[in-house]
């Protein structure tokens, strides 16, 4: 098992780096990433920049985003930003809607100016060459099966690179996707780095205009749960609670929007380092945590409008016991379903 501080000081001791992040998984299994009661941790965001492959950038390239002004996206984003986990005061402390604003309206005018450059087929600009062979960086693992649990990679995300040529722009929900990367981040920089990087590679179809991901998201949510639990499957759909109408905020943000912060942080450990894809099981596994009081209850909506406090360890340990019960195609989709 790894000594963290150690491995972000001087990187893999043996030179091997495949099974470093392998053990770095399992450490955030086992024992967890350090941090206080509020969630903060000196390491968290640095380990999360390892597992989304995030090379560091120059702040020079960020700040110049943040100098070109208003994006074609920034009416919206200035329309969320003030309502981004507003009931929350370890975020609302910590976090400034100035630097929330300044880092999504950054990313939207890197969006924006990849779209330009792929569509007028000019040059890579230099907001594009952020994550180029310079800056080195760890194996690309974002793409997993389940035998990744294991500990295996088994295919490189590099492989649905063409899912997201069509991204552009700004969606709404982005600026919750955005807060916790904010909050666990020693700088704006940072955070746009991982954030940036996380929309781009891991959850691409969340954040297209259409937001196909999320809707297949959404139709996988409930065919696990028909799968894991079909009896509290059936009384939901008994009384026409399809996904759609109870769990799309959660599809959309990874869970972010259910309080408390510090479990939300502690959820995104395991599924930056497992596969984000596993969110659509944590969603399951949290109607499975109160099923006795859905199924107890003559209008599951009102039940499901809220849900309880969010139990990361609790959470993810249930969601790991669906794993072997979902059939391989199915797998496959939760896999790809947001690519």
């Amino acid at each position: 098992m790894p000594n963290l501080d150690l491995l972000l000081l001087k990187g893999p001791s043996s030179g091997n780096i495949a099974q470093s992040l392998d053990d770095l998984r399992y450490t955030i299994l086992t024992t967890g990433v350090p941090a206080n009661s509020d969630g903060m941790s000196e390491l968290r965001i640095y380990i999360w920049l390892i597992l989304l492959n995030a090379p560091p950038i120059r702040s020079e390239i960020y700040l110049d985003l943040v100098r070109q002004g208003a994006s074609p996206a920034y009416a919206k984003i200035r329309n969320d930003t003030f309502r981004t986990l507003a009931t929350d005061p370890l975020f609302r402390r910590r976090v400034t809607e100035n630097s929330l604003t300044r880092v999504l309206n950054a990313v939207a005018w890197k969006l924006h100016d990849a779209h330009e450059a792929r569509v007028n087929g000019w040059m890579s600009p230099p907001t594009l060459s952020m994550h180029n062979g310079d800056f080195g960086g760890s194996p690309d693992v974002s793409l997993r099966s389940r035998s990744s649990l294991a500990g295996t990679v088994t295919e490189g995300s590099e492989a649905g690179a063409g899912a997201h040529e069509t991204m552009v722009g700004y969606v709404q929900g982005m600026n919750v996707l955005a807060a916790p990367f904010l909050y666990a981040a020693r700088s704006e920089t940072e955070a746009f780095v991982a954030f940036e990087r996380f929309i781009t590679r891991e959850v691409p179809g969340y954040v297209r205009g259409s937001m196909d991901g999320v809707h297949k998201g959404l139709a996988l949510v409930d065919a696990v749960l028909e799968i894991v639990d079909p009896k509290l499957s059936k009384h939901l759909l008994g009384k026409g609670m399809k996904a759609e109408i109870y769990a799309f905020a959660s599809v959309l943000t990874m869970c972010a929007c259910t309080p408390p912060l510090p479990e939300v942080l502690l959820l995104w450990d395991f599924l930056l380092a497992y596969g984000s894809h596993l969110n659509i099981l944590c969603i399951v596994a949290q109607l499975v945590l109160i099923r006795d009081q859905i199924l107890g209850s003559p209008s599951p909506n009102q039940v499901l409008r809220q849900l309880p406090p969010l139990q990361a360890s609790k959470v993810s340990a249930i969601a790991l016991t669906f794993v072997p019960k979902i059939p391989e195609d199915v797998y496959e989709q939760i896999v790809n379903h947001a690519k």
